[in-house]
């Protein structure tokens, strides 16, 4: 297990849109942070209200987008539309190609996670879909969000990957199994937690491969993970 501490990692800031990069991506650019498996990108954006991501285009990735605050508005070339608050995810599969746009069109800074998975194999039918959870459903429990197509949960992507989140109380423990073959990296979104002994702080990152996670709270830790097949 590594804890990758959120101040070595990528920066951006370009007034309206505030990043940090967990991977290679945009101007940062860092040979040996490329990915960690399948997971190609994972930026946290601070998006000022009344600003956003004009309409650009993708093709051959698995996009979730994890809203932590305030409030995102998407709409794309397949017709959709929809804003979406804190705890709700979203996600649209790439596929042969699609535009989209990402904007915060309400009063307060946006936070959101958007990852990057890459998919089973290129030129899928583009898709979309989000889920408006409760956020009682990730506290003290393990809410799976995310699963390959053959998975049980409500967002299914083109990749042998999942994505959990939670809530737990200041002083509760809770684990997170990672079985032969598998690898697994986590997002510390909000709070501050021990994991396997190491301090682990808000925005920070950490990397597990077939080692089990045992989480303890230091304050009330909001804890994003994403689970995949290990890679040679």
């Amino acid at each position: 297990m590594k804890v990758i501490s959120s101040k070595k990692m990528g920066k951006s800031n370009l007034g309206w849109l505030n990043s940090i990069f967990h991977f290679s991506f945009a101007e940062y650019y860092n040979p040996e942070n490329i990915n960690f498996g399948k997971l190609r990108v994972i930026n946290d954006d601070l998006v000022d209200s009344g600003t956003g991501f004009g309409t650009h285009s993708h093709q051959n990735m698995e996009i979730i987008s994890y809203v932590v605050d305030g409030e995102l508005t998407h709409a794309d070339s397949m017709g959709n539309k929809r804003a979406l608050k804190r705890g709700h995810a979203q996600y649209m599969s790439a596929g042969t190609g699609v535009r989209h746009s990402e904007y915060n069109l309400g009063e307060n800074t946006l936070r959101f996670l958007q990852i990057w998975i890459l998919p089973d194999k290129d030129g899928h039918t583009p898709n979309y879909g989000d889920y408006m959870f409760e956020w009682n459903e990730r506290v003290d429990n393990w809410l799976h969000m995310v699963s390959p197509k053959d998975g049980g949960a409500p967002i299914r992507i083109n990749q042998d990957a999942n994505i959990y989140v939670t809530e737990i109380e200041a002083g509760k423990e809770v684990e997170f199994s990672v079985g032969e073959g598998r690898q697994v990296y986590l997002v510390q979104v909000e709070g501050n937690s021990e994991i396997n002994g190491q301090e682990v702080s808000a925005k920070d990152g950490v990397e597990s491969i077939e080692e089990d996670l045992k989480i303890k709270a230091k304050d009330k830790s909001h804890l994003l993970v994403i689970e995949m097949r290990k890679e040679d």
